[in-house]
């Protein structure tokens, strides 16, 4: 089987078991950036941390689209590290 094929046939899991974690980490990034705009409003400061956690998910999601619309090779997590 040519590699484009079998890498335009590995995008069907990949986009599977990625789309649902990217998903799950969606609905916890929603309550996070509610809570962080609390604290901001309290505080007047932004909490590195969770500025962080929300940009971690900011780039697997576009490395994520960017697979998914065959516009690069790279897979996301967890198929990342394995063998092409």
């Amino acid at each position: 089987m040519k590699a484009e094929r079998r890498e335009a046939l590995m995008r069907i899991p990949v986009g599977i078991v990625s789309g649902v974690v990217l998903g799950l980490w969606k609905a916890l990034i929603q309550v996070i950036a509610i809570v962080h705009w609390i604290m901001v409003l309290c505080t007047a400061k932004r909490n590195a941390g969770l500025m962080e956690f929300c940009e971690v998910w900011n780039a697997e999601v576009y490395r994520f689209m960017r697979y998914m619309t065959f516009v690069s090779n790279e897979r996301t997590w967890p198929f990342a590290k394995l063998a092409k």
